[in-house]
């Protein structure tokens, strides 16, 4: 080799650009099918990439549009530009011819003007042949390995400064699986698209298959440009991953429906006053053959309360304190399993607090006498006049009295209560005091005066 030559293409190499107001217009004679032109990224130093169907079908390539003198041709392999060797061509006006070009190789021709490189992929050499999907061995359970039987490896070319490159084929794979849908509280099935620079083992799908499904791989890219197709469809694969997703509802309670006069614990969540009535729903892929919710009194669920097998549970909190519940699905022999979302579920500690005055004139404003109450199990109320006269009685903490007996409004004056009751925490209260109805207009009742009792 001329040392001094390999260094002055060296030289000048380290320092070329593909000018976007210079190139050459370029014909492939000879070539049966379409030669594919690929615009090249800047940083590999190739103004295009071109795919041939078979190189050896192109008897001449003419560039035209030089603008100066012609310096050199030449080409290169793996190596890169700088060990690039000299070509013979013809040189016609502004026209340059080269005979007999070589696949997989990359060109370089300067004029006085600029530098044009270029790397043409034979295809032949690397054709596409798709012939099975099969299933691998060794899955996981967070993704499905496939392998895509035939031929179809990666397409490379080399850059000017030698560097290998991926020129993909974007094979098309394409498979259904299930995702939760939130509006419809559904796992849905789905089609799944991936796309592959060339045939690889494993392929990994992710999404992996929640669900019986089909595997159907096509392409390339380079073959449907040229009007022909590969493509394949596997057996039906049974799902080898697992998904779960879960809910829960305080059935007893809403937000919408929870009693002014219940006083508010710490959290906004799930729970607060017992008895907290609630149902928690497990939703599951088609694999999972086992579940199961899982009770805990800490969120690591290091101290589990209680298991239960059912899909679906219902649950009354009657105690203080704070719980956690989950779901978990896995497949027969246990080696993949799904955990759903912690629930935390908070009972507050009981509590009684008793208002000793109101104001029953319909004004909207302190129209009824109600305890504040948190986690009361039982509960029992009696009014009384100062007479000893029972004038009502409930025992829902969320109620109250209108100040009214036998449908009428009661006078102004003192009254009295008895409350026993049990907290959730096993405390019993028994109170007793009064409640003070205090002066207010009437506003019409059927005798338009206070009721006079016996």
């Amino acid at each position: 080799m001329n040392y001094k030559k390999f260094s002055f293409l060296l030289a000048s190499l380290s320092m070329v650009q593909c000018f976007d107001s210079f190139a050459y217009d370029i014909e492939f004679n000879g070539s049966s099918k379409k030669v594919i032109e690929i615009p090249a990224d800047k940083n590999t130093g190739l103004e295009y990439i071109y795919v041939a169907y078979n190189v050896s079908e192109i008897n001449e390539i003419k560039l035209s549009g030089i603008n100066g003198t012609v310096i050199d041709v030449s080409r290169y392999s793996n190596l890169g530009g700088g060990y690039a060797e000299e070509l013979p061509y013809t040189l016609n006006g502004n026209e340059i011819t080269l005979t007999q070009p070589e696949g997989n190789m990359g060109y370089i021709i300067r004029d006085s003007s600029g530098t044009f490189c270029f790397w043409i992929v034979d295809y032949s050499s690397m054709p596409l042949n798709l012939t099975g999907i099969v299933m691998t061995e060794e899955q996981d359970c967070e993704s499905t390995r496939i392998r895509i039987t035939g031929k179809g490896e990666e397409i490379h070319y080399y850059t000017i400064d030698g560097r290998q490159s991926i020129l993909s084929r974007d094979i098309k794979i394409s498979y259904e699986t299930l995702q939760w849908n939130t509006q419809d509280e559904s796992f849905d099935i789905i089609t799944c698209e991936k796309t592959v620079n060339a045939i690889s083992d494993p392929v990994l799908l992710n999404p992996p298959l929640y669900c019986n499904t089909v595997v159907n791989v096509e392409g390339d890219r380079f073959l449907k440009a040229w009007g022909e197709y590969e493509e394949i469809e596997s057996v039906t694969f049974a799902p080898n991953a697992v998904g779960v997703n879960s809910k829960a509802e305080q059935t007893n309670i809403t937000d919408s429906e929870e009693p002014s006069n219940m006083i508010k614990g710490d959290s906004d969540g799930l729970g607060g006053s017992a008895p907290a009535d609630i149902t928690f729903y497990g939703y599951t892929t088609d694999a999972v053959m086992h579940t199961e919710w899982q009770m805990a009194s800490d969120a690591d669920f290091e101290y589990i309360i209680y298991r239960f097998n059912e899909k679906d549970v219902s649950y009354s909190f009657l105690e203080e304190g704070t719980y956690y519940m989950r779901f978990i699905g896995s497949n027969a022999d246990g080696s993949c399993e799904a955990i759903g979302d912690t629930y935390t579920i908070s009972i507050g500690a009981s509590d009684l607090r008793i208002p000793n005055a109101f104001s029953p004139n319909n004004d909207g404003v302190n129209d009824v006498w109600k305890v504040g109450y948190r986690s009361l199990l039982e509960f029992k109320c009696w009014i009384f006049d100062s007479k000893g006269n029972q004038l009502f009685s409930f025992d829902d903490p969320s109620l109250g009295w209108d100040g009214t007996y036998r449908g009428k409004t009661v006078n102004p004056g003192v009254y009295y209560y008895v409350i026993q009751a049990l907290g959730a925490d096993g405390k019993k209260y028994k109170r007793s005091g009064d409640i003070n109805i205090l002066n207010y207009k009437k506003y019409g009742n059927s005798t338009g005066g206070a009721e006079e009792l016996e």
